[in-house]
């Protein structure tokens, strides 16, 4: 009865002790990026919201990418993936490194949309017509654009 006792009253103490622990750690800064909206507001509407560099060359598959970007995706997202003020996001943005939206996130919002999260541009429509293969290849594309200017 005694030993069992103890048992509890020391677990107890170590949950104690470990939650006093974690509440006495220094806040940490959130890394990456802020979930506040980017501020448009200076940029003319239809216009490029960011500025992208080109790398000297793309790979095979992000070459194959940027044609099916420049097919499906460019129209909304811009040339080079620069975005389009009012109307889609730069894809080559840190909102969109790959730590915080893997290459499945592109895949799941062509496929299916997505709602709108980090900007003011509305929801995104699934894309239709396109493989998950080509969805692969526009990720490598905007993998290689993101690299050239920064973005890993």
């Amino acid at each position: 009865m005694i030993k069992s006792g103890y048992l509890i009253g020391g677990v107890l103490l170590l949950g104690v002790a470990l939650i006093g622990w974690k509440v006495m750690q220094p806040a940490t800064a959130p890394q990456g990026h802020s979930m506040a909206h980017p501020d448009t507001s200076a940029i003319a509407e239809g216009s490029p919201i960011v500025e992208v560099q080109l790398p000297t060359e793309l790979s095979e598959n992000a070459s194959i990418g940027k044609q099916v970007f420049d097919a499906k995706c460019s129209e909304c997202h811009g040339v080079n993936a620069a975005g389009q003020n009012g109307v889609a996001p730069p894809l080559v943005h840190i909102i969109y490194e790959p730590g915080h939206h893997s290459d499945e996130a592109f895949l799941n919002a062509a496929q299916n949309g997505v709602g709108s999260h980090h900007w003011d541009f509305g929801n995104m429509p699934p894309v239709k017509g396109l493989t998950r293969a080509e969805i692969l290849y526009v990720a490598t594309y905007v993998r290689e654009l993101q690299r050239e200017n920064g973005i890993n």
